[in-house]
């Protein structure tokens, strides 16, 4: 539960300051009222904050735990019973905790979706929405299947995207690994070795000699990188002008454009597609799937379609106005969909083509990235080779 910093007044008029946990500005001003203070104003506490936010429960740790929770809503079983065999089968101790918290609260009289709500972390708006949409028409377990259903179809995109990946990193990272340990431990030893032969050293070799010796003695000054790339993604996630700047610059990047512009469009499609089939308004769900995209060029689009949309305009014709961001065989479809009334099952085959699409263009990219990360590697390893061995032969020459 979030903490927040407050400033309150007493009967007397008297200020007073504090911290007090509370779901949200308006259950704080409620919990202080009832103690005869009036709220003034309140921060959340932003070291509790950054300790919450390093709490993840994996996507697919919720995956299973909403197809399990639909499978026994239908087979009859109680809410609150559900969600206590969800929470003896979680391993994760923070998804346990939250669960149970849930629990409580439905047996003290909340809805599910209320309960979902509070834990926007967790549960994003797209679990409330869709919950809430059940719980009005009944069908509670219908929403729960299309939601796992879409979890599970997210599950696999990520999967598929990470997996094609994995290879390529794996590689880069080892290689940097490999030339740590040559320059820390290698290459100062064999400088020894050079010195008290007393050779001239060609010129190659004598900058690899420079840079073994330079971070042997600054060895800590490699931690720079690292430090430096977990430092600008923390500042991505918290300076909305750097991340604005950043996902706008990586949309003109040849080959990572296109895999950006597939993943996201499979994300909003499937998305809207799973909140329209659940009952959510288009508005809303324009709304929610705004907050599921992960670049913010696509963000502002769904968002500008939310209002135009609210106005009366045709979704197809506001998407058709940012061919940069969304293909035309998407607007085309979509408008399909609209004219037929059909709009949910066709954004869901939008989904599931560009699904496709992604899994194509990150096999693609990663038979691009395997011969050139080979060259790269098989060239480093020549120029070290020959720079060590070209020494050892001068010396030899100068034996005969």
């Amino acid at each position: 539960m979030p903490l927040y910093r407050y400033l309150a007044k007493n009967r007397e008029g008297e200020t007073i300051s504090g911290k007090e946990e509370a779901v949200s500005v308006k259950d704080l001003a409620q919990k202080l009222s009832n103690q005869g203070f009036l709220l003034i104003s309140a921060s959340l506490d932003r070291k509790k904050e950054s300790f919450l936010s390093l709490k993840r429960v994996p996507l697919k740790e919720k995956m299973m735990a909403i197809r399990n929770l639909q499978v026994m809503l239908a087979a009859g079983v109680s809410l609150p019973k559900s969600l206590d065999v969800l929470t003896s089968q979680s391993k994760n101790k923070y998804f346990r905790k939250i669960l149970q918290e849930i629990k409580e609260k439905i047996i003290q009289g909340s809805s599910f979706s209320e309960a979902l709500s509070e834990y926007p972390r967790v549960f994003p708006k797209i679990f409330s929405s869709m919950v809430k949409v059940g719980e009005k028409t009944g069908g509670l377990p219908d929403v729960l299947d299309t939601l796992a259903s879409h979890l599970e179809k997210d599950f696999r995109l990520r999967s598929k995207v990470k997996g094609a990946l994995m290879y390529p990193m794996i590689v880069v990272i080892a290689m940097i690994l490999i030339g740590i340990v040559m320059l820390v431990l290698v290459i100062p030893k064999l400088n020894e070795a050079f010195k008290s032969l007393d050779i001239e050293l060609p010129t190659t070799t004598r900058i690899i000699m420079n840079l073994g010796t330079y971070f042997k003695d600054y060895w800590y000054l490699l931690l720079i990188i690292p430090l430096s790339i977990i430092a600008f993604i923390i500042l991505l996630k918290r300076n909305s002008k750097l991340k604005n700047s950043w996902d706008n610059f990586v949309l003109k990047i040849p080959f990572v454009s296109t895999l950006v512009k597939k993943i996201n469009t499979a994300y909003s499609a499937r998305t809207l597609s799973s909140l329209i089939s659940g009952g959510v308004p288009i508005v809303e769900a324009l709304q929610i799937t705004s907050e599921t995209v992960s670049n913010e060029k696509f963000r502002e689009v769904l968002i500008k379609a939310s209002k135009d949309v609210k106005k009366g305009r045709k979704l197809s014709s506001i998407i058709a106005q940012f061919p940069e961001v969304y293909p035309p065989v998407f607007v085309q479809m979509l408008e399909v969909g609209e004219e037929t009334g059909q709009t949910s099952k066709v954004l869901l085959r939008l989904a599931e083509f560009f699904d496709e699409e992604v899994t194509n263009t990150t096999q693609n990219l990663a038979s691009i990235i395997e011969p050139i990360l080979l060259l790269v590697i098989g060239g480093v390893i020549a120029l070290f080779a020959v720079s060590m061995i070209k020494p050892i032969y001068s010396m030899i020459g100068t034996m005969h």
